[in-house]
């Protein structure tokens, strides 16, 4: 195998202010529209200035693709909304719809993304399966819920080989593959912080509320309220730290094995992830604070150093060169499962 090809990012704090600022104020001058736009020229600094083995990504998507695909999910929003108001039948059946097509949406996104996407000129795709997609965000989930959700690796296994496997980078196709055991190890570790997090709300709030019980009779009404609500507020603050950790604790462990497992072409270049989940925890919380802080305006420099922390623990392991990519450009104008997919939050790209 040739030597590591560490991925970079060229981007300055300062210069992604600038295009952000102007990003927020057009959006809200527009009431809204611009952010189409907003979006492209967001993508294209940070794919542009993302850089591996001497070439750069980029994002070629148009802000009115975008528009069309965001005003159309809207418009059944819209619809969705005044129908139940004025009809409740008609608005479960539009609601059924979308449940329905919520898998190929996540398709189309996949598509979308994919195909105005490139490395060194040459194009990504995604030619995942309908039914595969339907199997995968249709029915897993029904089988999350009859297992009381224990079944969350099989789902984590099954949509990265869906996203990955999907993927190509010109005519040059992804491969991942992996036991399941990897998944069930970061799923428990994940779990074991959510328990520790449970236990020490247990510990920290149930002594308090048997003393406040047991001195209410000296206490005014207005004073309980004021405790109840103080440590239940600090209770729930504990949880949700726990929360996030464990989150942080999961997609840490998932990326780097998820990297570990890709491969590109017959030559099966490689890939590697480092990052840590100290590290991560530490970028996460200062970044909070300081966004925080700073009433967003260092949301830039926060996603920034985010970004760059990836790409310095982010490799490709070339197996041989690197010139054998051929690429095809596959236009793909429908950005509707793209703003979907924006609206529900979700993103099931390969993270470059």
């Amino acid at each position: 195998m040739s030597s590591q090809e560490d991925f970079e990012f060229r981007g300055s704090a300062g210069e992604w202010f600038g295009i952000w600022i102007v990003n927020l104020l057009l959006s809200i001058l527009t009431l809204g529209i611009y952010s189409a736009w907003a979006k492209v020229r967001s993508n294209k600094y940070f794919y542009q200035n993302t850089w591996v083995a001497g070439r750069n990504f980029d994002y070629h998507a148009t802000g009115k693709q975008i528009l069309i695909g965001r005003l159309i999910i809207v418009g059944v929003f819209f619809v969705y909304a005044f129908l139940s108001a004025v009809a409740p039948p008609l608005a479960v059946v539009i609601a059924l719809c979308v449940l329905v097509a919520f898998p190929y949406l996540i398709l189309r996104s996949l598509m979308f993304k994919a195909r105005n996407s490139s490395w060194g000129n040459v194009r990504f795709n995604f030619d995942g399966e309908v039914g595969d997609a339907y199997r995968i965000f249709l029915g897993i989930p029904i089988l999350l819920v009859l297992t009381l959700y224990t079944t969350v690796p099989y789902f984590s296994r099954a949509s990265q080989r869906f996203g990955i496997n999907g993927h190509s980078l010109g005519k040059t196709r992804f491969h991942f593959d992996s036991t399941i055991g990897p998944f069930y190890k970061a799923f428990l570790c994940a779990v074991a912080v959510v328990l520790v997090g449970a236990g020490a709300f247990a510990l920290y709030l149930l002594p308090k509320m048997q003393m406040l019980i047991y001195h209410q009779a000296d206490m005014m009404p207005e004073q309980i309220q004021v405790i109840m609500v103080t440590l239940i507020g600090i209770g729930y603050f504990l949880l949700i730290t726990c929360g996030v950790l464990a989150g942080i604790v999961y997609t840490t462990m998932m990326r780097n094995h998820v990297y570990s497992q890709t491969t590109l072409g017959d030559r099966q270049h490689g890939f590697q992830s480092t990052i840590s989940v100290g590290s991560m925890l530490w970028i996460v919380i200062t970044n909070a604070l300081v966004v925080i802080g700073s009433l967003g305006l260092m949301l830039p420099w926060a996603q920034v150093r985010y970004h760059r922390y990836l790409a310095q623990n982010t490799a490709l392991l070339p197996n041989g060169t690197l010139e054998e990519f051929t690429g095809e450009i596959i236009s793909d104008s429908n950005a509707i499962g793209d703003a979907y997919a924006d609206i529900e939050g979700i993103d099931l790209d390969i993270g470059f």
